[in-house]
């Protein structure tokens, strides 16, 4: 068996810079890398012994260019099950479609992080996960902005929602926590519409693609000379977003000298660029987001208590999505509405035995990889509707009817009738998946929802009492 430091990836770019980034990155997490410029030359390293021990591939677009598809396909054809990355700086979902079409298993939008380039490759060369089906794709896709576009009816997920719909209205710091594609960035910006500040600065900031010397430069700023590079002054983000909001992912990854300064911004609202002996008074909200619970990082002596005190006044749970399987079908369907307005796709139903194959499934790439799946699966169905048959590696990891997997198979395909015993449920259990079901359907409109039903919008609220459902209307 090939041995984990051994793998070999290829990186064909002309960007010298952009090709050793990618190749440190990928030396620390253990991969030996061998860079071309030129696809004549990719083809031929393809058919040497070094070619044979390839794991991967990372391509940039503008070396073939508009011959990037014609590229692909001729080196799956020499080696069909080398997975391909294709960096590009085009942001048109045709030439993803295509070029998926040609056979890359992912594209990513530079600029990028050379970690996320590696993220991709890790997933797609990864041990016990499908190639080509399960590759972790970046969110190509643009959501809306708001609660609306946030699906699901699963009763941890609205309760979620209805934090944040609390917490949107007010000034305070919050902290979101979630694993990741869970949807964390979606409900900082469905948070921000709905904000105060919705008209104010707003910026993001993922803190995993900042390099740990770039940090504090980006949060606080710098004075010209401040550093060793520091040719001009610079305004950081928390001067930037006076009177707005700004977003910090991976806010674990802050380094603790980085977190201190942090909360003692906040604490006297005031920040100091870097090399400057004044400071500037702001008002600033800050949301962060985490992938992990920072609450064990602090009693681990790994994240500052007192910047997660601070942080931490609103503190919202996203689920993950095998928590709220139920969601599926409904989910499923939003983003087969996304998916089919994008170039080169159409309009695609879904059975409802692929919804059963989806639900029974655990996602550990959560909401994102649901997406990234069936993005790739509209891409290549010749139907009319996608079937369990359009998801063939998934369906070698999924066994039907074992366990809870065949329960939830059965909850996300719709409403169960009977119980496992064989009997019929109970009504009242029925009636509550039913309700659910249409809150999910119709986004949390309630007066939509009892419509639908055909009951009054003030019997809708008594059953939901009645019920125990919990709602974010």
């Amino acid at each position: 068996m090939e041995h984990e430091d051994s793998r070999l990836l290829m990186i064909i770019d002309r960007d010298c810079n952009q090709a050793q980034s990618v190749a440190k990155q990928a030396s620390r997490e253990g991969w030996r890398t061998v860079c071309v410029e030129d696809a004549e030359s990719a083809i031929a390293t393809l058919g040497t012994q070094e070619g044979m021990q390839l794991s991967a591939i990372v391509l940039d677009q503008s070396v073939p260019g508009d011959d990037v598809c014609e590229l692909i396909a001729e080196m799956k054809t020499r080696r069909p099950a080398l997975p391909i990355m294709m960096l590009t700086a085009n942001t048109s979902p045709l030439l993803a479609v295509e070029a998926m079409r040609a056979g890359a298993s992912d594209y990513l939008v530079k600029p990028v992080a050379p970690e996320k380039v590696m993220q991709a490759v890790n997933g797609a060369t990864r041990r016990g996960s499908p190639q080509n089906e399960l590759a972790p794709l970046t969110e190509k896709i643009k959501a809306r902005g708001d609660f609306d576009s946030m699906i699901g009816a699963a009763p941890a997920f609205r309760n979620a929602l209805a934090v944040a719909a609390k917490a949107a209205r007010g000034h305070g710091y919050v902290l979101i926590e979630g694993e990741n594609g869970t949807g964390k960035e979606m409900l900082v910006r469905a948070m921000q519409a709905a904000s105060p500040r919705a008209k104010g600065p707003f910026k993001l900031i993922d803190v995993a693609d900042l390099s740990a010397s770039a940090i504090d430069s980006a949060l606080f700023g710098h004075e010209k000379g401040a550093f060793a590079g520091a040719f001009d002054n610079q305004t950081g983000a928390l001067q930037n977003c006076d009177g707005g909001t700004l977003a910090l992912d991976s806010i674990d990854r802050l380094p603790l000298a980085t977190q201190e300064r942090l909360a003692e911004v906040i604490e006297s609202k005031t920040v100091r660029p870097l090399g400057a002996t004044y400071g500037f008074r702001i008002d600033t909200r800050i949301l962060a987001c985490c992938d992990s619970k920072l609450e064990g990082l602090v009693e681990a002596g790994l994240f500052s208590e007192a910047l997660y005190g601070q942080l931490s006044a609103t503190r919202i749970d996203v689920p993950p999505l095998r928590e709220r399987a139920t969601d599926i079908a409904a989910l499923s369907r939003h983003f087969l509405a996304q998916i089919a307005e994008q170039p080169g796709l159409r309009q695609l139903g879904i059975t409802d035995g692929a919804i059963a194959l989806l639900a029974a499934f655990d996602w550990p790439g959560n909401v994102r990889q649901l997406q990234a799946v069936l993005f790739r699966a509209a891409v290549f169905t010749e139907g009319d509707a996608l079937t369990s048959e359009d998801f063939p590696q998934l369906s070698s990891m999924v066994v039907p009817d074992r366990g809870s997997s065949g329960s939830r198979q059965s909850e996300s395909a719709g409403v169960m009738l009977y119980a496992e015993d064989g009997n019929l449920r109970p009504l009242e259990e029925i009636e509550a998946d039913v309700i659910r079901l249409a809150i999910g359907h119709y986004r949390g409109r309630m007066t939509e929802v009892a419509r639908r039903l055909g009951i009054g919008r003030s019997t809708l609220y008594r059953k939901l009492s009645d019920l125990g459902i919990d709602n974010a209307a």
